[in-house]
């Protein structure tokens, strides 16, 4: 019993410890970044500010409390603006898609629950990637209307495809010009070049000032300065944070009736839950790399925290929540030990809600746009997207027929079109590689040694006749399995059949490791 109490009161000690000296500072850093990442992901989500605010806490408190990551912060993703915004538009109302958000969090608990986290390794990494361009690409865009100062984007981006390929004119770009604001696109323009600035010269010597923080800071000046010095060309108040000062009231249990009447719930719940998985796993895994105390995140456990939480937000009208590498690492980065930073972070964005709401309000939509416009571009470097292309067609191919596919349907399709294409180069790259065979003169007898790949399967079966076919008279043939873990019976078959063949052709065939078997005959 003492040393049970014993090794208690080392662990309040080290965690008291970790928080002052660590874990406080990095927890302010963190809500300076998720604070605008929380308002800007629920305006291109098509939601209320409030819905990205009460995913932040969500995701910073309870999530933390169940999660076993120390780094890791989750919060409403900008990944899932795409998928919010579209299933809002299919389902037709914004309560029906917080029950989508609800199921998509019990299909991720259970997923956790039966160890079936690991689904993610069955996605090929081009397929992945372009998911995650496409995501970029189609973020990136939502944030063009309220870049100009028209803050009713819907027209941009739900269908994107459409108007990348001009099937409606210029009628939507005209539409635009005629709602643009010039103080919004000199806010624009302005912050965005003290973000790539901040960024690039300032943000490795000012460290607890994060990037986001400066970009709103900014942002706010400038359109305070438009108010009083050019009235004329001000934003008006409709392009401003418009979150109730008595939030509370605004949140509602979600209503379950309409649960089984409507098949596009589950539809689009599924959809929320496998994006959010798989990106609250990528983003882990990549997390767990920036520990120097090499701790391992139990992906399982994660989901059925992220489910949890993301239960939670369906049912009080939050956004989606997936844990988020741009957060987590600004708490690596800014020397967080435990997860105490990450829930001190959540508590932080209620205490914002709770008295801080006229600051808030004064941030312009344009500046959250700009935020996500960078986002959206480190989805999408072209950068990457080159060194894909470096690395040969079998991953550039399923990556960009991924991209195109999500642009021209939606997410879910698209991954499905983007993992079919690659197990077809899989399939193709598999016919190929079922044996390999050396040519050499012995006197002037050819000489042919075939070595087997390491598995052989029915799907070589066309290749490996094709070839023993063309094989010369009087020529000397040896086939290795010596290398090969598994060589399916078909195989084996023709080789059996073979050996009469290469007798009346005059072949010297010797087979090294390769299992006789039994053959039967069809009558």
């Amino acid at each position: 019993m003492s040393l049970d109490l014993n090794l208690n009161s080392r662990k309040v000690k080290y965690y008291w410890l970790s928080f002052t000296k660590h874990d406080f500072k990095a927890s302010i850093t963190v809500f300076f970044v998720a604070l605008p990442l929380c308002l800007g992901v629920s305006l291109a989500s098509g939601t209320p500010v409030y819905s990205g605010i009460l995913a932040g806490i969500i995701g910073g408190v309870v999530i933390t409390l169940i999660s076993k990551s120390d780094l890791s912060v989750s919060g409403p993703a900008a990944g899932l603006t795409a998928i919010c915004a579209a299933a809002i538009t299919e389902l037709g109302a914004i309560e029906i898609f917080f029950l989508s958000v609800a199921v998509a969090g019990l299909l991720q608990a259970m997923i956790g629950i039966l160890k079936l986290g690991g689904f993610t390794h069955f996605i090929p990494s081009a397929v992945i990637k372009g998911m995650l361009t496409a995501i970029g690409i189609i973020l990136m865009s939502k944030q063009i209307p309220l870049l100009v100062g028209y803050n009713q984007p819907d027209f941009w981006t739900n269908e994107l495809f459409n108007i990348l390929t001009f099937k409606n004119g210029f009628k939507d770009i005209d539409n635009l010009y005629y709602h643009t604001s010039t103080g919004a696109v000199t806010i624009s323009i302005t912050t965005m070049f003290i973000l790539i600035l901040w960024k690039r010269y300032l943000s490795g010597k000012v460290s607890f000032l994060p990037t986001s923080f400066i970009t709103v800071l900014s942002g706010i000046l400038l359109a305070m300065g438009f108010n009083h010095l050019f009235p004329d060309h001000a934003i008006n108040a409709s392009q401003f944070v418009n979150i109730p000062h008595d939030v509370i009231s605004q949140i509602k249990v979600v209503d379950f009736t309409p649960l089984f009447s409507d098949a596009a719930i589950w539809r689009n719940a599924i959809v929320i839950c496998f994006v959010a998985s798989l990106e609250t796993l990528l983003s882990v895994t990549a997390i767990d790399k920036l520990d120097p105390y090499n701790r391992i995140t139990p992906q399982n456990r994660e989901l059925v925290a992220q489910g949890t939480g993301n239960f939670l937000c369906g049912m009080l009208g939050g956004l989606p929540i997936t844990a988020v590498i741009v957060r987590s690492s600004a708490n690596a980065e800014a020397g967080a030990k435990t997860k105490l930073s990450s829930f001190t972070h959540g508590l932080w964005l209620t205490l914002a809600v709770l008295v801080a709401v006229p600051l808030i309000n004064l941030i312009p939509y344009c500046v959250l746009a700009v935020i996500l416009l960078r986002t959206g571009y480190n989805l999408a470097k072209p950068k990457m997207v080159f060194a894909i292309y470096r690395q040969g067609k079998e991953q550039f191919l399923p990556f960009m027929v991924t991209v195109i596919a999500i642009l021209a349907t939606d997410l879910l399709i698209g991954v499905v079109i983007g993992v079919v294409y690659a197990i077809y180069f899989l399939i193709k790259h598999t016919l190929k590689a079922g044996y390999f065979m050396k040519e050499t003169y012995v006197g002037h007898i050819k000489h042919y040694s075939i070595e087997l790949a390491l598995n052989v399967s029915f799907i070589n079966k066309k290749r490996i006749m094709e070839m023993l076919d063309t094989l010369p008279e009087y020529a000397e043939v040896e086939i290795k399995g010596t290398n090969s873990v598994y060589i399916d019976n078909d195989i084996l078959e023709i080789f059996h059949d073979f050996k009469s063949k290469a007798h009346r052709k005059h072949i010297a065939l010797t087979l090294i490791n390769i299992p006789d078997v039994e053959t039967i005959e069809l009558h």
